[in-house]
């Protein structure tokens, strides 16, 4: 498995522009390229889940979190709202099937938990999975410490290979963020069945600063700890200075990617 870093590239013009790097990513691994760990960060974003785009008042959700000075995106992946800003790291996990029948959901998932598991060890912090009640893109695989979500994961499957994200909330507050996702989903969701959508709160996600001891530089030393993880046995791969080892799409192409994703899963307005 490659690693692919991608931690300090800041200036993305997009907000799907590292979902629409996966998907080109995953079609180039389902046609033979290598399995590849995609290390993200994206400034100031809120993601919306296909679900979500489909409340009620979606767009009226959507525009005010624009007015909060978000961009907003929907993404082709499961799960519900996030929010995204440099405080949260977001892994891809790109990887082939191993033939036309594999649709094991729960051991891709349990790969990822694994991986976030060992990379946290050295904090001697219990992570636990399981849905958190009240946690924003609430799921099964809801990592937890103390009973307060950190991390969501969601799978995104194409025809020879798929791709398992999980944001890890590293640094600042989980309370901030929840009421973010609290403030869309009131406008949003306004007058929906509350099986439509999930009921945020505050107390149940925070972020591993909170949670446990990250030490002085939390965003480095996770991000560290993930990659030491999977080098201990795969082939490693620092973007900056071995780029030529991994195909690499043009900027253009990401873009284009961007665009299709968003005229393909985006709101109707």
């Amino acid at each position: 498995m490659l690693i692919l870093d991608r931690m300090n590239e800041l200036t993305d013009p997009d907000p799907l522009y590292s979902f629409a790097l996966d998907e080109i990513l995953c079609k180039h691994t389902g046609n033979g390229g290598p399995a590849i760990c995609h290390l993200w960060r994206h400034p100031h974003s809120f993601i919306m889940g296909l679900r979500d785009s489909r409340l009620p008042h979606a767009n009226q959700g959507r525009q005010w979190v624009a007015s909060q000075g978000y961009q907003v995106g929907v993404r082709n992946s499961g799960g519900a709202a996030v929010p995204l800003d440099l405080g949260v790291v977001n892994i891809s996990l790109i990887i082939p099937k191993q033939g036309q029948g594999d649709m094991h959901f729960h051991r891709d998932f349990e790969r990822m938990y694994r991986l976030i598991q060992t990379a946290l060890l050295h904090t001697g912090s219990q992570v636990d999975k399981g849905e958190i009640q009240g946690a924003y893109c609430p799921g099964d695989f809801d990592l937890s410490i103390a009973g307060r979500k950190f991390c969501g994961i969601a799978q995104r499957r194409q025809a020879h290979a798929y791709i398992v994200q999980a944001f890890v909330i590293v640094d600042g507050t989980g309370q901030d963020r929840a009421q973010l996702v609290q403030g869309f989903y009131e406008r949003a969701a306004f007058d929906a069945d509350s099986s439509q959508y999930p009921i945020v709160t505050d107390g149940s996600t925070a972020s591993l600063v909170e949670l446990t001891a990250m030490g002085k530089e939390p965003i480095t030393n996770f991000t560290e700890a993930v990659k030491r993880v999977i080098r201990e046995q795969q082939i490693s791969l620092n973007c900056s200075s071995n780029v030529e080892d991994v195909y690499l799409p043009t900027t253009a192409d990401i873009l284009e990617m961007a665009s299709t994703l968003r005229h393909r899963y985006d709101i109707d307005i």
